[in-house]
C-alpha cells in the first residue's frame, strides 16, 4: 500500500478513485478503461505538477520517505558479488553503518553506507541509521582497506545524524566522526559520496567527504535538522519549513553553492516509487564519475579533494 504525504493528498484521492473503478470493473465487467484512462492521465499530470515545484520541506517530507530505497535496496539493484565486512575490530559491529566489497559493473568498489531499515524491528535494529562510535571505525577500517588495495569507494549516505547517546559519546563519537571525515580527505583512491535520503549534520560528512558528491533531486544535506534549527532559533519547531527553506539543504541550493557535484534525477514522484529506476539512474551516475576520475594519480586525486574543500564558502 502506498504511503502518501499530506501535500500528495490530491494525487492520492484520484489514484483511490481508480483503484475503485479498476475493483468495480472487476466485479461488474462494465468497460471503464476509458475514464480510468483520463483519470491516470489527471493524476500523473497531478504528479508533475506537484513535483516540479516542490518547497525545501516538502523535499526533506520526500527524503524521509518510509518506502525510500536504502543501503540494502541500492546493494540488490545496483551491485553485484557483494560481500559484507563487520566490525571494528574494538568493541561492535554497528548496524546503522553497513559496508563491504562489490562490483558495479564490472568495477570493484568498497561500498559503505547507512542503512535505516523498513520497519519497526528492522529500524530498532540498525538504530534508525544513526551511527555510533564503532560505526565509523568500521567505516574507517573499509577505507583503509580499500586504499591498500586501490579499490575506489563508493559511500551511500542516508541518516538523520549521528547517534547522540550517552554511551556513543562514552565510546568517543565526536573522535571517530573527525577520523572518518579524515580518512575520506586521505584516501589515495577514488571516493565518491551520494547523498541517497537525509544528510544529517557530522553523521552524515563522515561518509561524504569525496571527490565527488552526488545527490538525489529530493534528497536534503544540512548541517543540522529543520526542526532542531526551528528549535534553536525560534523556540518551537512549528518554524521547520520557514528553517528548511533558510538553511538552502535542497540539492539545487547545494549545487549552486558548490557544496555538491551533481545532482541524480528520481523517477516521478520520488525514489520511493521505483526503486529499480533509482538505484540504475544512480549507479549510472556513479559509473560515469568513477571513469572520470581513474586517470588521476593518488597525489593528484589528494591535491583536487583538498582544494575543493578549501574553496567552500570562499
Amino acid at each position: 500500500m502506498t504511503v502518501y504525504l499530506d501535500f500528495e493528498k490530491p494525487i492520492a484521492a484520484l489514484e483511490a478513485r481508480i483503484i475503485e473503478l479498476q475493483e468495480a470493473a472487476d466485479e461488474s465487467e462494465v468497460d471503464v478503461d476509458a475514464e480510468i484512462g483520463k483519470l491516470r492521465d489527471k493524476a500523473d499530470k497531478q504528479l508533475k505538477d506537484t513535483y516540479s515545484k516542490l518547497t525545501a520541506w516538502q523535499k526533506t517530507q520526500v527524503a524521509r520517505h518510509p518506502e525510500r530505497p536504502h543501503f540494502k535496496h541500492f546493494i540488490a539493484s545496483m551491485f553485484d558479488d557483494f560481500l559484507p565486512l563487520a566490525g571494528d575490530r574494538a568493541f561492535a559491529d554497528d548496524q546503522a553503518i553497513l559496508g563491504g566489497l562489490a562490483r558495479l559493473n564490472e568495477r570493484k568498489v568498497m561500498v559503505i553506507g547507512h542503512e535505516k531499515g523498513d520497519d519497526t524491528q528492522s529500524r530498532l535494529r540498525h538504530n534508525f541509521g544513526m551511527g555510533k562510535p564503532e560505526g565509523y571505525r568500521k567505516a574507517i577500517r573499509l577505507m583503509e582497506l580499500a586504499d591498500r588495495f586501490s579499490i575506489p569507494v563508493v559511500s551511500l549516505v542516508d541518516t538523520s545524524g549521528a547517534f547522540p547517546g550517552i554511551q556513543a559519546e562514552e565510546r568517543g563519537q565526536a573522535e571517530a566522526i573527525a577520523r572518518s571525515t579524515e580518512k575520506c580527505l586521505q584516501l589515495g583512491v577514488p571516493m565518491i559520496a551520494c547523498i541517497v535520503g537525509e544528510g544529517g549534520s557530522g553523521g552524515a560528512v563522515a561518509l561524504a567527504a569525496a571527490d565527488r558528491v552526488l545527490m538525489f533531486e529530493h534528497a536534503v544535506y544540512s548541517v543540522i535538522s529543520p526542526e532542531g534549527c526551528a528549535s534553536i532559533l525560534w523556540r518551537t519547531g512549528d518554524k521547520a519549513a520557514d528553517a528548511a527553506q533558510a538553511m538552502k539543504m535542497t540539492a539545487e541550493d547545494l549545487k549552486s553553492l558548490g557544496v555538491i557535484d551533481r545532482i541524480v534525477k528520481e523517477p516521478m514522484g520520488g525514489a520511493h516509487r521505483d526503486h529499480g529506476m533509482a538505484a540504475a539512474s544512480l549507479g549510472k551516475a556513479i559509473g560515469e564519475e568513477l571513469d572520470a576520475l581513474s586517470a588521476f594519480s593518488s597525489k593528484e586525486l589528494l591535491q583536487q579533494r583538498r582544494a575543493k574543500f578549501l574553496s567552500m564558502g570562499a
